[in-house]
């Protein structure tokens, strides 16, 4: 798979980068405080899907509550896939990079989120906050976060998503906060499907070739290996210098403040 901090960035990214197009009737910010927290839970979403495996760096975020969560979307995953397999897909054993790394489950998971903020309101913003920052914080922390690391984790994503409660809109939280989920995970799956291995994106509704599961992936010569040179000196760094220069970009006043900095008047 993708390095955790990669997905995380490359959530982050698309998450600033769509959070200045969206519409306001979908949720779109209508602040800076808000295009943050809408792309800070698109870099969560981005790591979610690799909670099918406990072998996975997310699948510690919140320490032994997210290893056991891990541990039962396995044990799901593979007797969906299994359930659901086409003739010539050979059965699996183990739940990772199936069912929640495809379409229906990033637009499941996001109606999800979006039913919980407009059944509950406030309360259900700050839980949805809490979770996909933890796994955004830890999924960026990396080897920092390891071991006793998900306390530390789990405690800034609360204090994170507690501060929201005097400023987040209800309106916004409700459409706005599932769109970012969905954006993340389907980020991650693109992420994954550039990798050797690939994603069973359209499983298993799109049969081809008598398989059901069948992976979306680049040709060998073109696909990249997790944790390998490409990804740590190219994609690595240029989703840093993507983030960064998208963050000043989308703070209110920074595009023109720039143009005025470096433009000089008119004589």
């Amino acid at each position: 798979m993708v390095m955790g901090a990669t997905h995380a960035m490359s959530g982050a990214v698309v998450g600033l980068a769509v959070a200045d197009l969206l519409p306001t009737s979908w949720g779109g910010p209508t602040s800076t405080p808000e295009t943050f927290t809408f792309a800070a839970v698109c870099a969560g979403a981005a790591l979610f899907p690799d909670l099918d495996t406990k072998q996975s760096t997310v699948s510690r975020s919140f320490g032994p509550v997210s290893r056991i969560f891990a541990g039962g979307v396995d044990n799901v995953a593979t007797a969906y896939r299994n359930a659901t397999r086409g003739k010539k897909d050979k059965k699996r054993r183990g739940g990772h990079r199936t069912m929640t790394h495809t379409a229906l489950f990033a637009l499941l998971t996001g109606v999800g989120v979006s039913a919980l903020v407009i059944g509950f309101g406030r309360p259900a913003i700050i839980g949805v906050l809490f979770f996909f920052l933890g796994l955004a914080l830890r999924g960026l922390a990396g080897n920092l976060a390891k071991e006793k690391g998900w306390v530390i984790v789990s405690i800034v994503a609360a204090v994170l998503s507690a501060l929201t409660w005097h400023w987040y809109p209800t309106q916004a939280g409700s459409t706005g906060l599932g769109v970012a989920v969905v954006l993340g995970c389907v980020t991650h799956c693109i992420g994954d499907a550039i990798t050797k291995e690939g994603v069973p994106f359209f499983a298993p509704f799109i049969p081809w070739r008598g398989e059901r599961w069948w992976e979306i992936k680049l040709p060998s010569f073109l696909s990249i290996r997790a944790g390998g040179p490409f990804e740590k000196v190219i994609l690595g760094p240029g989703m840093t210098i993507a983030l960064v220069a998208l963050s000043v970009w989308v703070v209110d006043g920074a595009p023109q403040a720039l143009y005025d900095a470096f433009v000089p008047p008119a004589p």
